[in-house]
This record gives C-alpha cells, structure tokens and sequence, in this order.
C-alpha cells in the first residue's frame, strides 16, 4: 500500500477542499493518504512517504504563500530529487503563472511528476474535483 502525503496551506478553504479530495482519490485507489498543514512538515518527513501532493494558492503577484508554505517547500527541495510529487492550488486573479514557474522549478529539481497540476479560480467545482480525486489516485501508483 502507498503511503501519500497531502501537504497544503489554505487562507480561504479553497486550496483546504482542493486537498481534501486529492485525500480521496488517493484512499480509494488503495493508498494510505495523510492530509497535513504545511506548518507540520518538513524534509525529514519526505521519506516516510511514497508520493508527496503539495497545495498552495497563488499570493500577491503570483508567488507562494510567503510566511509558512514557501519556507516549508524551500526546506524539502533537496528532497525532491527522485520523488513522485504532484502539484495544485487556487487563485484569484492571474493566469496560474506562479503553477507554471513551481512546476518548473520541481522539474529542474529532478521530481517526478507524474500529473499534471491542478488549479481552479476560487472554489473548486465538480470537474476539478475530479481531475483532483485523478491526482490522488495516480499518486497511489
């Protein structure tokens, strides 16, 4: 059984509910999926898990969430090389460029991403709730 951590950070609840059904896609496709805030993880975390799915929402001018996700995400990049990730998160305004430079970013660091990323503009509806129960469930492989 795969072992996933669903790793997020939510000011509004709508990158909360993203994670959340990355949760579910992954417990039914058999995995043991772990929903965790970013405040609680960190780089000697990343080995205790087979696949890791990483939320934020975009801030400011399109960036990551600057006082606890991106000192988090910055602690674990030395341990992405390798690592099967998946990547997701809302916004507001903008055309998802802060998803674009992060997945960049991931790749340049060797992750493994087996997905696309998922993002929505504010609240997530029925059929990203879909492609999101989609990540979790690839994960799981």
């Amino acid at each position: 059984m795969s072992k996933i951590a669903v790793v997020y950070w939510s000011g509004t609840g709508n990158t909360e509910a993203m994670a959340n059904a990355v949760v579910d896609g992954a417990s039914a496709a058999g995995a043991a999926a772990e929903l965790i805030v970013c405040g609680d993880f960190n780089a000697s975390r990343m080995d205790e898990f087979d696949a890791v799915a990483f939320g934020c929402p975009s801030m400011g001018s399109e960036e990551l969430e600057e006082s606890e996700f991106a000192p988090m995400f910055e602690g674990v990049k030395g341990k992405l090389s390798g690592k099967k990730i998946a990547l997701f998160g809302s916004y507001g305004w903008g055309d998802g460029e802060w998803m674009r430079n992060w997945e960049e970013s991931c790749k340049a660091l060797g992750a493994e991403l087996p997905c696309e990323p998922v993002i929505c503009s504010g609240e997530p509806e029925a059929d990203t709730i879909k492609s999101l129960n989609a990540i979790g469930a690839e994960l799981s492989k």
